[in-house]
């Protein structure tokens, strides 16, 4: 980890006003906690979504066939997880709805395989006031595997954020 990261969870930062917030721009929000991604959340996913590719689903025939050694979770179910994890280190009090209304260049850079342990290092990259008293902010997120050099997903996802 580069000097001024932090290594380990940070405790959940509670934001009480837009004037908060905007302390917040160009610096890290947090780290979350890490979570198993195991074999049965994805198969949850890949019923959900109906993406059952054996590289997904069948462990016997990934380690025989697969590169990756045993399945591998899919890349939006690793990306599905960035709400989850950052409410696990952001809280906007003043905020009564959050809407996300696009990711802007998400890259998936590594696999999840299936028993791997995941976290957020969130970063509050931009944000703009909007009509109403509602923000739109430029979370910068990098969702890290235990123990890889490479992440498993990088990029911006924008928030709105509702009074």
């Amino acid at each position: 980890m580069s000097e001024g990261r932090a290594d380990g969870p940070t405790e959940r930062l509670v934001v009480p006003d837009l004037a908060s917030l905007k302390q917040l721009v160009g610096s890290e929000i947090g780290v979350s906690e890490w979570i198993t991604v195991d074999q049965r959340r994805i198969d949850l996913f890949a019923e959900a979504t109906g993406d059952h590719q054996w590289i997904h689903t069948d462990p016997e025939r990934c380690k025989k066939e697969s590169p990756f050694g045993s399945t591998i979770a899919h890349g939006h179910l690793t990306l599905s997880l960035a709400p989850h994890l950052l409410t696990s280190i952001l809280e906007i009090q003043y905020a009564s709805m959050v809407v996300n209304p696009g990711i802007e260049k998400m890259r998936l850079r590594a696999p999840v395989r299936s028993g791997d342990r995941v976290r957020l290092r969130a970063s509050l990259k931009a944000l703009r006031e909007l009509p109403g008293g509602a923000a739109r902010g430029t979370i910068h997120m990098i969702i890290e595997i235990e123990g890889e050099s490479k992440p498993a997903a990088v990029g911006d996802a924008l928030l709105v954020y509702f009074p």
